[in-house]
């Protein structure tokens, strides 16, 4: 896993949900105990949001022994009215390049 954000306070513009979604997207087979400490959320939040997110149908998981496989479901549509006809697949493509982004930018400031 990468690198553990800073704290935050104030309201910002993802909810935990989609925090936890882009964790799980980096890392299928990403531990609960991973995804709390990268989103600074306790685990049993995660475990909420990972039970809301597959009672949703954005979500599936399989058991490999002792480790849990997720799988997204990217064809479903985001919940609320104003993002009519997005899809998790847009979301997450959107934090992708917003992620692969923010990876390049020190790369080209060290080639200046």
């Amino acid at each position: 896993m990468g690198a553990v954000p800073e704290p935050h306070t104030g309201w910002t513009f993802l909810t935990n949900h989609a925090r936890v979604l882009a964790v799980i997207a980096g890392d299928p087979s990403a531990r609960i105990r991973d995804i709390a400490a990268h989103c600074r959320l306790t685990e049993r939040a995660v475990q909420r949001i990972i039970a809301d997110l597959e009672a949703g149908g954005y979500l599936s998981h399989t058991r490999q022994g002792r480790t849990n496989t997720y799988q997204i479901e990217s064809g479903t549509p985001l919940r609320h009215p104003a993002e009519a006809g997005v899809t998790v697949a847009t979301l997450l493509a959107i934090l992708a390049q917003h992620d692969e982004e923010r990876t390049q930018q020190p790369e080209q400031a060290r080639t200046r």
